[in-house]
């Protein structure tokens, strides 16, 4: 059962609805199972980066920690968190008052199986923000719903140098039979990606990826907290193989990781 909490009590409608129609706050989102989390300190550390970034200053770890605990199943049963910070008192017309923010906690159950790989396309497309976990989703929902539209399952964004940077709500790697290559550019900094990285024992490197010249690699890969690691089947026209073997070896990596208890 989902639950959807305020500071540790119920949420109010009024409450929930004013972070609707204002639209300003961040959050972090994670995946929780018998009461740990891979990269909880990294998802905690952006809930106090992005908290001084968009309101002046951080929430407390210890309480983030208490607001998290208290919606995890008894049963210890894995679900995915959302933590949101966003202050409802502030409205359109004076956003820049003293800020109070206060914490949505919601879950949903996590997914059962792992997705299918991805099909995406590029499209020309850079978040406000990017070093930030805001909740300004719209330009992203509507880049992955014209994907949709048009036969694919997710976008791809790229800036106008033509460079590859991050999935509509994903980071992004490739594999060119010898490394891993993390696109750079301007990015959210992922906890998955930053976790894998650490955990990967071959040889990696960051640098540019031309979208007009990812039929170099051999493999593609999308990551987030929700799935782990996740195989891209294909950019455009540009086909990987969702089994290759750089992939299992990746998500064994990334299963390994020590979760963090709560």
């Amino acid at each position: 059962m989902a639950e959807i909490e305020i500071d540790g009590v119920p949420a109010d409608a009024g409450q929930v609805a004013a972070l609707g129609l204002l639209n300003y706050g961040h959050f972090t989102t994670l995946r929780a199972e018998a009461g740990r989390v891979r990269g909880l300190t990294l998802h905690l550390d952006r809930l106090v980066r992005d908290g001084r970034t968009l309101f002046g200053t951080g929430p407390d770890r210890e309480v983030l920690r208490r607001r998290i605990r208290s919606v995890l199943p008894a049963d210890g049963s894995a679900v995915i968190v959302r933590v949101t910070v966003f202050d409802p008192a502030l409205g359109l017309e004076r956003p820049g008052a003293d800020a109070a923010p206060r914490l949505l906690v919601t879950t949903r159950p996590a997914p059962a199986a792992a997705p299918a790989p991805l099909r995406v396309r590029t499209t020309e497309y850079r978040r406000e923000l990017p070093e930030v976990k805001h909740v300004g989703l719209f330009g992203l929902v509507r880049q992955r719903r014209l994907a949709q539209l048009d036969g694919y399952d997710d976008a791809l964004l790229v800036g106008p140098d033509g460079l590859v940077t991050e999935g509509a709500t994903w980071n992004v790697g490739f594999h060119d039979g010898r490394q891993l290559v993390w696109p750079e550019g301007e990015a959210l900094p992922g906890v998955t990606a930053a976790l894998l990285g650490r955990a990967h024992p071959g040889p990696q490197r960051r640098g540019p990826v031309a979208a007009g010249d990812l039929g170099r690699f051999e493999a593609a890969f999308a990551l987030n907290a929700g799935v782990g690691v996740r195989p891209i089947a294909a950019v455009d026209g540009t086909a990987f193989d969702p089994a290759h073997p750089v992939l299992a070896a990746l998500r064994t990596a990334y299963e390994r990781i020590e979760a963090e208890e709560v």
